[in-house]
């Protein structure tokens, strides 16, 4: 292989050159109750540092998000910004790559998120954090699942003492697994309504960027209830007793309200792909 494989190439060989170990590892059970995988060095690495340089320089573009629940910061309007963006994220919408990913989780009929509905960039600085939640469950026009989170982080240098690193919790939300956002390295967990995580403070100066992707089906992923729909909700840590309780009520209003008004639906983002 070469360096001047495009980006969606080089993904595919990662995952296909490792691909028996990664179907183990995905069936195999882990210490949290969320499926997931662990694959580092996904790109060369002067790749994901191009991906790296070419995250929005100005922090004001990005769009602030600030409450109880998270401090981040995300962009999913890419239509002014650098093509190794676009081409990165993209590239994880190729078909050879939901097939083969499809492949390893055993997960049929996997959909990618185009609209950038719930994926794009994420941007988080000192203190910024994102407290244990589950997703939302379907996508923007709510007819499809939402199935798997793609996330691949791209700063340089990541130390696990920075902080920002991403936490799977157990059912009861009572101690999480510390999965550090190394360079170039990508996670994929599953998504059900108990795969509860979260990303811990950061306290570095430095900037932790990652490229978020999302994967859907028609299928639902409970066995049991079969359908079932919520938004994004979030708890507190096992210290914040207030979050905890407040989450409770604060999840059930969001809940409701978006049941009853199809609140975050019809909303279109403007992207460029495949430059």
């Amino acid at each position: 292989m070469t360096k001047r494989l495009n980006f969606t190439e080089h993904i595919y060989y990662k995952l296909s050159e490792n691909k028996k170990k990664l179907m183990k590892d995905w069936q195999t059970p882990k210490k949290t109750n969320t499926r997931h995988l662990i694959i580092d060095n996904l790109l060369p690495d002067d790749l994901c540092y191009e991906i790296y340089k070419s995250f929005p320089k100005k922090i004001d573009n990005f769009y602030f998000r600030k409450s109880f629940r998270e401090r981040k910061r995300t962009l999913a309007n890419l239509s002014n910004y650098n093509k190794n963006i676009n081409n990165a994220i993209y590239a994880f919408q190729d078909k050879k790559i939901l097939d083969i990913v499809s492949d390893i989780t055993k997960i049929n009929n996997l959909e990618a998120d185009e609209n950038l509905y719930a994926g794009g960039l994420s941007l988080m600085t000192k203190g910024d954090f994102l407290n244990p939640h589950i997703d939302n469950s379907h996508n923007i026009n709510r007819d499809k699942y939402r199935r798997l989170n793609l996330l691949y982080y791209v700063t340089p240098g990541w130390v696990e003492d920075n902080g920002g690193n991403f936490e799977l919790w157990d059912n009861n939300v009572s101690k999480p697994k510390n999965i550090t956002s190394l360079f170039n390295r990508m996670v994929i967990m599953e998504t059900t309504r108990n795969s509860w995580h979260s990303v811990n403070k950061i306290i570095s100066n430095q900037a932790r960027c990652c490229v978020s992707n999302y994967y859907f089906s028609k299928n639902s992923p409970s066995k049991i209830n079969g359908q079932y729909f919520h938004v994004t909700s979030f708890t507190g840590r096992p210290n914040e007793k207030y979050k905890r309780a407040y989450g409770l009520i604060d999840n059930t209003v969001r809940n409701s309200i978006s049941k009853i008004f199809k609140f975050g639906r019809g909303r279109k983002l403007i992207n460029y792909k495949k430059l």
